[in-house]
């Protein structure tokens, strides 16, 4: 597995990243550069905050061609502000 200076992660996710300190367009370009890195087939547990990374992250992903698996609420707050986690597959 492919751990590239990313934390380590509990779930099966091959590569974790924490990107809440970060503010847009930050955010979408780390986590372009964790793709790039990644070997097709590896999965990539990104965790973001706040409304704009949570809409443009998996939507660039996608228009990246690669595949988000799951997007999930970390914690109970007003909708797009609480921590979410995003489950991506790299093609």
């Amino acid at each position: 597995m492919n751990k590239d200076n990313q934390s380590n992660n509990p779930s099966d996710a091959d590569i974790f990243l924490d990107i809440t300190p970060e503010t847009c367009p930050m955010t979408f370009v780390r986590a372009k550069l964790m793709i790039e890195k990644m070997a097709p087939g590896d999965f990539a547990e990104i965790r973001l905050q706040g409304a704009e990374p949570l809409e443009n992250v998996p939507r660039s992903i996608i228009d990246m061609g690669h595949e988000v698996i799951s997007l999930e609420a970390e914690t109970e707050a007003t909708p797009g502000d609480g921590i979410h986690r995003l489950l991506i597959r790299k093609r």
